[in-house]
């Protein structure tokens, strides 16, 4: 099946000003806090002297990360000395972009969205010196909560409800900003920190460039075929060297010489972000701690941090083993992004290049059913490259084939049954049918899978099943709306319907906003109407995310 794109047409000259980052020239990386503060970084980290390990990791310094470091040599061996207030000496919050928002008398749920759109907008960045946030040129909106950055495949998500809200100019700036990242370090980075930039999030900018295309036409894509290009360079990079059985970085080589895609990253070393934890579960593995760290940064970058479908033995993280798998959802994402190109390239009249890059989305459509098809189960699974077999976790992400268009209608049909009998639950489709204790595992269900679902069954004949996980989805939203007057990043759909439980699990409490909750629940009202509850009176108002 070829994947088609859907286009109108574009007014001349509607896209000359995102341009404007393709002048910037390729920008050295700069490092990450724990490398340029090393020893200071590790202590206070391993101190708890923030409750969330994130916050050192966007500090501010004060001075010179030479100077600081030239005065904690000085100061650390004395008798008085006080970590704690070294750092605040030396170190400064960012200042907080929000904007209290406070609920108002008979809110609906398109009411706060709506609202939400400017609580969480920031503005253009200005440099910080030494901060570890990477500017962005345009306008942008966050997740909200711990996350004032924005997030790679987030992005997508929370632009389906800027365009749905007449928002279509944030949702240019946000692909514009993402453009511009990977012009500037080739590759978009998991967030627009310096800390991220080891590692990137699930490949949805070309899906970013088909969603405007829909709306402006099919200048869209000639206008962001270099950076669609160059990102598909980062992904495919060593990929020309590599015999068969072997992997570098992100590619892998199956025995047959066929190229799939993996989570991977530059570095080996707990991450800022969540330093300390990093370290404990070293603790607890068998692993060689720089294995461990490489797994789990990969883990970060598949999105789904953290998920039984990384844990060799399926239930605890000391055992992730990234790095060994081919996921499905990596590799669909991989076919849309070359089926990009090749359209790109034939509207840019390049029939040369549109030929290659179709053929090498015909082939990975081919090895993704061929290699990651479990007929005997029905459903798409990941492989492990190292043991040569499908690994046994059924997860949200076999949807995903079927939201790229990369399965056969009779994969569709098989998979539309599983979901149904195994996945689908009273509040939406479940992450994967294990509970670990771990977010992207059961009982929680994410905004980006259940619109996914949404679409695929939609794409492949079964529009009942597509309404039911819509509505459970939106009714689960909406509950939670009436009882707290917020929308989370994740909730438990496996709770009795009527219920209005957020999720839980992971590294971090659950976290209010919520960019691509909202961006989703705005597109799936516009598609299936439901009535709209108002949030209760006794329900307490909105945290400033």
């Amino acid at each position: 099946m070829t994947y088609s794109f859907r286009l109108t047409v574009l007014a001349a000259g509607v896209l000359a000003p995102i341009l404007s980052h393709q002048a910037l020239a390729r920008t050295p990386e700069p490092q990450p806090p724990s490398v340029i503060f090393g020893d200071l970084y590790r202590a206070v980290e391993m101190a708890q002297i923030f409750p969330d390990q994130k916050t050192f990791a966007d500090a501010i310094p004060m001075s010179s990360p030479a100077s600081i470091m030239k005065d904690y040599a000085a100061e650390k061996g004395k008798p008085d000395f006080k970590l704690a207030d070294f750092v605040q000496a030396h170190f400064k919050q960012p200042v907080l972009k929000t904007v209290s928002y406070q609920r108002r008398a008979g809110e609906t749920v398109s009411d706060y969205i709506n609202d939400m759109w400017t609580v969480l907008l920031r503005q253009p960045d200005e440099a910080e010196p030494y901060s570890s946030l990477l500017t962005l040129p345009a306008p942008y909106i966050v997740p909200g909560g711990r996350f004032s950055e924005i997030y790679y495949w987030d992005t997508y998500f929370t632009m389906l409800g800027l365009e749905q809200d007449g928002q279509g100019a944030i949702a240019r700036d946000m692909l514009r900003n993402i453009a511009s990242l990977i012009t500037r370090y080739g590759h978009m980075p998991n967030g627009n920190r310096s800390y991220y930039l080891s590692r990137s999030q699930p490949p949805f900018f070309s899906a970013m460039v088909d969603l405007l295309a829909q709306k402006n036409g099919p200048a869209v894509y000639k206008t962001y075929l270099p950076v669609m290009r160059t990102e598909y360079e980062y992904w495919m990079q060593g990929a020309a060297d590599l015999k068969p059985g072997q992997a570098s970085g992100n590619v892998v080589k199956l025995a047959d010489g066929t190229l799939l895609n993996r989570f991977w990253s530059a570095s080996d070393t707990p991450r800022d972000e969540s330093f300390r934890e990093d370290i404990e579960t070293a603790k607890t593995s068998r692993e060689t701690p720089s294995v461990l760290y490489r797994n789990l940064r990969a883990g970060a970058e598949s999105g789904w941090d953290y998920s039984s479908r990384w844990f060799a033995d399926g239930r605890t993280m000391s055992t992730i083993d990234t790095t060994d798998i081919l996921p499905v959802d990596l590799n669909s994402e991989m076919f849309h992004l070359e089926s990009a190109l090749s359209y790109a390239y034939g509207l840019d009249g390049n029939k040369a290049e549109a030929k290659v890059f179709a053929a090498r989305a015909a082939k990975r459509q081919a090895a993704i059913q061929h290699v990651m098809w479990d007929s005997a189960e029905g459903d798409f699974h990941d492989y492990n490259w190292k043991t040569k077999q499908l690994t046994p976790v059924l997860s949200a992400a076999t949807v995903v084939p079927l939201f790229f268009h990369v399965a056969t209608d009779a994969e569709g049909a098989r998979v539309a049954t599983v979901v149904q009998a195994r996945l689908l639950a009273p509040g939406g489709i479940l992450t994967t049918t294990a509970n670990t204790g771990q977010q992207w595992d059961a009982p929680n269900g994410w905004a980006p899978l259940q619109w996914m679902a949404v679409q695929g069954f939609r794409n492949y004949g079964n529009p009942d099943l597509a309404k039911t996980i819509a509505e459970r989805w939106e009714t689960r939203v909406n509950e939670g709306f009436a009882r707290d007057g917020v929308l989370v990043e994740k909730y438990n759909v496996a709770a009795p319907a009527g219920s209005s439980a957020g999720g839980h699990g992971g590294e971090y409490a659950l976290q209010v906003g919520f960019g691509w909750t909202n961006g989703v629940q705005a597109a799936l009202m516009a598609e299936y109407p439901l009535p709209q509850p108002k949030a209760a009176t006794t329900a307490p108002a909105a945290a400033s995310p």
